[in-house]
This record gives C-alpha cells, structure tokens and sequence, in this order.
C-alpha cells in the first residue's frame, strides 16, 4: 500500500489521504483549504491525479475541511461512491449545498466592490454543483464492512459531531490502516463518547490540540457570565459558531443555563444559520450518536428563534431592535463568511457589544485576528474598528486535547507499525509526535504535504 498526504499536512484544514493498493485508489476525506490566503490557494490546484481514476472517497465526517472538496472533485469527473455514514450524508445534504452558495456569494460580492484581482471572480464550485455531487454519496451503518476488490473497511463512533467515524482499512494480505478523522471528546456533554476499537498496522491521528490541554473552566458559567455583563450594559452578544456541532452545544448550555436562572427567560435568543438550524433538527433523526434524549433534545433546539431567511436575519438589527439585548448564534465559526459577517459588521462598533469566539481559530482568519486583539477588521473589503468586548470560550471543542488524544490511543491493544500525525498547526503536530514517541513508545512522524508513504 501507497499513501500520500493531500491535506492536513502542516496545518488544520484540507484533509486528503490518497491510499493506493493494486488497482484500488481511496481518498479518505476530501476537504476543503481553510485559513489563510496561502491555504485558500491549494483549492484551486490542480490534484496530483485524474478524480476519474479514483475508486471511492471514504468520509470520516461531514465539516467542510474534511467534505468540502468533494463536489469540485465530482466537477472534475469523479463518479463515486463517496461512503460515509448516514449521519455524515445528513449533514453533507446541509452543509455542501450550503459551502457553494457562500462561495457564489464571495465572488459575487467580490464582482460587485472589484476587490478580487481576478475579474471575473469565480467559485470554486456553486450550489448547483454540490447539490449534484450529493446523488453519489452512499450511506454505510457504522459496524458494517464494506468490500472494494482487495481492500474493506468499517466505520467506528468517533463522537465529535453527528455522523463522525473512525475509518479502519484493510487489506486481503492483512496489512491494516486506521484514520482518526477528528477525535471527539469523552466526557463531552451532547456527543457520545469514541469508540474503542481494534489495533491496526498504522494510525494516522489528527493533532488539532495536540499540544493543548482544554481548560477545566466552567463554560456554562463563563458563557452566563459574559451575557449577564453585556446584557448590564444593553449590549448585544454575537457568537460566531460552526453550524454543525459547536452551535448545538451552544443551545445546550443556554438552555441549561436559562433553567437554572443564569440567563433570563425573556431574552431573545437567535439561531441565525439555515444550516445550524437544519443541523440541530437532525439531533432526533441521529439519536445513538449522542447523549441527550428525544425530550432534551426537542427543549435544547427550543431554546432559540430560528431566522431563515435573509429578511428575518436583517429584521434582528432593524430599528427598535437595535439596542434590545439579545443573543446571536451564528456561522461560520472561524468568521470567515456567512452571515454572523453582517452581524459583526452591525456590533463591532459598540463597547456594550461582546463577540465570543467559541471555538479553533485558524491561523490568519477574522475570528484569530479579533482574539489577537487587532484594532480593526476588514470585512467585504470596508475596514471596521473593533471597540466591542472580545472574548473566547476555549474548553468547548469538539476535538480531544493531546492528553485525550494519548488515552485514545492507549485503548489500542496493540501497537502499530508506525503512526502518522496530521490536521495540526506545526508545533501541535510536532508535540504530539514528541508525546507518542514518549508515553506509548511508538515509532511516529509528521505527515508532510504531498509526500507518499509506503506501508
């Protein structure tokens, strides 16, 4: 077996593992370059083979740094199968179509103010084009073995978001690979937790955290906190939130919070993301991916007012509503498009205002510029000053910090050959594989982009 690292290789987005065996090519996940302009630019590269030639793309799960490429890849003459599990396929139908609207959108607007050095600006894909490449997903239950000519593989919970799963691949001759996609957190409040699972011959392993314990801080009380005082001033709260996983929780811990009487029950309270919404109604559908019951899911999702359209989500800002504290919850999480842009565009101004980033901010993006403290922000190509509090929720990810991360892998029997680090910033990767080599005493590397591996 072949395999070459596409993405996730020195930084946190774009995962592609090409895995060549006989006459079978696998892609495991195929995402989408977030983040700088530097990693934006590698969408746009031509891949180092025909997608025609592709046997099948195996999806670990559904955020678009992981599935985003795909309809490009469909685009460009790929004909599946792309399998993943169904709650993965769910998400996809949301957040695919959802990834090529922004994406018209952006160069759309780009057109329109002439701050593209490209004329015209173009999207990667549009939403026509996602919506398209849906018809070749295949929703595979996790446990079952799929077979490919000399290659299978089963799908394992690996929490983190609805649908996510640990790939295991392996070969007539035995030999046996392991992807951890993104590795959810055990004690995690709305996401059951990872998976045991059997040894294998290598594990690639994401590093996201991979040099970082999570805060053992209250987030439910930090979160009431930062409301309470912003709502003292006659402040807004704007959270940017990826719209699958992290605007879920968010729900989560307003409810609670609104129950025990930390936020009160008259204020309003936003879900402003058509995707997050349609994310948070797939909690019923997905139940045995998560903890909570169909009760508790049904009062979580009820905790906010859904905005769908674009006149209900100018209508929160409109006058009258202007200085009403409320809260806002909306995508993307990173800030990096979407529609919490206009909403920042409406409170960065304002010192009553808070803007809590809850979540991984990616090196480059709005949401880690505005935590870095930057004095102003540019946004649709206008410059806004940054006069709100600013403020961040850093133990509410969905990924498992370094010290998780090790105790996962220590469930692994067995060890294995070698094991791969990937989908980390270079000093995460790097700590992880220190931490690898050190407590399990396996033999580890750093995955480096474009580079083949035999195994």
């Amino acid at each position: 077996m072949k395999l070459t690292f596409l993405g996730a290789a020195g930084t946190v987005t774009g995962s592609k593992y090409l895995l060549e065996h006989e006459d079978q090519r696998w892609l495991i996940d195929c995402g989408l370059f977030q983040g700088q302009k530097s990693l934006r630019l590698k969408n746009w590269q031509a891949l180092p083979f025909d997608p025609s030639t592709l046997t099948a793309v195996i999806l670990t799960h559904a955020h678009v740094d992981h599935s985003g490429y795909i309809p490009k890849l469909v685009k460009s003459g790929f004909e599946g199968p792309v399998y993943c599990s169904t709650g993965t396929a769910d998400l996809c139908k949301i957040l695919l179509p959802d990834s090529g609207h922004i994406q018209e959108e952006d160069a759309a607007r780009a057109n329109r103010y002439g701050y593209s050095k490209h004329h015209p600006a173009l999207p990667l894909y549009t939403e026509a084009d996602a919506r398209e490449s849906l018809s070749v997903f295949r929703p595979v239950p996790f446990g079952d073995v799929v077979t490919e000519g000399p290659l299978s593989f089963t799908f394992h919970h690996a929490g983190h978001i609805l649908g996510a799963a640990f790939v295991r691949i392996v070969a007539e001759s035995g030999t046996s690979v392991l992807f951890s996609g993104d590795i959810g957190r055990p004690n995690d409040p709305v996401m059951r937790a990872p998976a045991n699972i059997q040894p294998a011959d290598y594990v690639v392993v994401e590093s996201t955290y991979g040099d970082r314990c999570h805060e053992q801080s209250d987030a439910q009380q930090i979160l009431g906190d930062l409301i309470t005082q912003t709502v003292g001033r006659g402040g807004t709260v704007v959270i940017p939130a990826f719209a699958v996983g992290r605007a879920q929780l968010i729900l989560y811990y307003l409810y609670k919070l609104r129950e025990a009487g930390g936020i009160a029950k008259h204020l309003p309270i936003y879900l402003d993301s058509p995707m997050a919404i349609n994310a948070s109604e797939l909690l019923h559908r997905h139940a045995s991916d998560h903890r909570l019951s169909r009760e508790m899911s049904s009062a979580v999702c009820g905790v906010a007012r859904y905005t769908r359209s674009v006149e209900e989500s100018k209508a929160i800002h409109e006058q009258g509503h202007q200085q009403v504290p409320k809260i806002i919850i909306s995508a993307s999480g990173m800030a990096t498009g979407g529609r919490v842009l206009h909403h920042l565009k409406q409170t960065l101004g304002d010192a009553r205002n808070t803007i809590i980033m809850a979540g991984y901010q990616a090196g480059g993006t709005r949401g880690d510029r505005l935590l870095k403290g930057e004095s102003t922000l540019k946004i649709h190509g206008e410059v806004f000053a940054v006069k709100a509090q600013v403020a961040a929720l850093r133990n509410l990810s969905a990924h498992a910090d370094y010290v998780e991360i090790l105790e996962w892998l220590e469930g692994i029997s067995t060890s294995p050959r070698k094991a791969f680090v990937v989908h980390g910033e270079p000093n995460a990767a790097q700590h992880l594989q220190e931490q690898i080599g050190n407590v399990l005493n396996w033999p580890c590397e750093v995955a480096d982009y474009r580079v083949s591996v035999d195994l």
